[in-house]
């Protein structure tokens, strides 16, 4: 283990961890700054803390103040031949996919392209279930037998409030179905997201991937961003480890996805975190619609989805919006999306004032533990609902 490692080399032992061990591993891992501004010391420390009480071997941070990127580190390795994790570092975001293209599907409905309340359905050639079972997109055949469908819209998508289980593999017979009337509640999916996908690029003729390079990846120079692998990937990328500290190679996904396929690095993804901080691309009054938390989160927390309603005094007080979550807290209103997977770990957190995010990606599930304390550390006290988010962290 590269905590370890860095244990003997320094000759620290147990009783001498805490700050010590933490200036030791900045030492160590050196991490790597791409932009003229530097965290604080403390900064550091909190970063360097986050992989000691964790175990994490991976961990890469960026700042934004006021609408830019301040900076950026890296810390730790990128696969178990012990390569640095470093600021091109191609890392998958899983599911912040999903706010990207919530912040997509925004600017088409602010040029009139999409209308965010009218029926995905009216923008399809065919009834949906008529395309069948589409192993690209989803099993719209399976929804045959209820009309629902046809209620569906994207901002139904982008609050998680279709109806649809977060995955259909997930269902007892592996079917896709409803499983409450749209709009009516918050139950997240990923079903949601490919039924927008088919829509933009079925009813619309859209390609999800190009229309995101072309807004916002070329321009932004996020040349190493994509939802579906690039071999130019290759030479940098980062493995990744799970709960029990176990490597698994970085999937190569092949297929672009709505719900989350996509590859990116810390620099690249700051980019667009920044860039959706500042609402770019959108008028004065389309500003005002975003991130448009529209719709009350009703459960104790977000896993497994489906959950019952819990008693109002139980609620996290946060609100479903185009793609994000969300809260309200002692620093005014902010917006968050986490993204995970059994190797993977990110969070994404923006306060409006001041247009502030922290951005956190790890190939590393052990490090989501140390998210909470280390939002507090770089943003101060958010009002972030982490005990609905990550529930066995809540006394963190």
């Amino acid at each position: 283990m590269l905590l370890a490692k860095i244990t003997r080399r320094h000759g620290i032992g147990p009783e001498r961890r805490g700050l010590t061990l933490a200036a030791a591993m900045l030492a160590f891992i050196m991490p790597t700054p791409v932009m003229a501004d530097a965290p604080t010391p403390a900064q550091d420390v909190a970063m360097a803390r986050a992989l000691r009480d964790t175990g994490a071997q991976g961990l890469a941070v960026a700042l934004i103040s006021d609408g830019h990127v301040s900076w950026v580190r890296t810390f730790g390795v990128r696969n178990a031949a012990g390569d640095p994790l470093d600021t091109d570092t191609v890392m998958y975001g899983a599911s912040l996919t999903k706010a990207v293209v919530g912040y997509l599907t925004l600017q088409l409905a602010a040029e009139g392209i999409v209308d965010l309340d009218r029926p995905i359905a009216n923008i399809l050639a065919r009834p949906l279930p008529e395309y069948g079972n589409v192993d690209a997109y989803g099993h719209w055949g399976d929804l045959a037998a209820d009309d629902r469908w046809r209620r569906i819209t994207p901002r139904m998508v982008l609050n998680h409030s279709t109806g649809f289980a977060n995955f259909a593999f997930l269902e007892p017979d592996g079917k896709l179905r409803i499983h409450f009337d749209p709009g009516t509640r918050y139950a997240y999916s990923g079903e949601g997201m490919m039924l927008l996908q088919f829509g933009l690029e079925q009813g619309l003729g859209l390609d999800l991937e190009a229309e995101l390079q072309r807004r916002y990846f070329r321009p932004l120079g996020m040349t190493r961003t994509s939802l579906k692998w690039q071999s130019s990937f290759a030479p940098n990328v980062a493995d990744g480890w799970d709960e029990v500290g176990r490597s698994e190679l970085h999937d190569e996904r092949s297929r672009v996805r709505a719900a989350g396929s996509m590859d990116t690095t810390i620099t690249d993804m700051a980019r667009m975190a920044a860039y959706m901080v500042r609402k770019e691309g959108l008028s004065d009054a389309w500003q005002a619609a975003y991130p448009g938390g529209s719709l009350a989160i009703t459960t104790r927390q977000q896993f497994p989805t489906l959950l019952p309603d819990a008693p109002v005094k139980e609620w996290p007080g946060a609100m479903a919006g185009l793609g994000v979550i969300t809260f309200a807290g002692p620093q005014g209103s902010g917006w968050f999306k986490g993204g995970h997977n059994d190797v993977t770990a990110n969070t994404m957190v923006c306060l409006e004032r001041d247009r502030r995010c922290v951005l956190i990606l790890s190939n590393d599930v052990r490090s989501e533990k140390a998210f909470p304390a280390l939002v507090r550390a770089l943003l101060g006290e958010t009002g972030v609902p982490f005990a609905w988010e990550y529930p066995d962290l809540a006394a963190n």
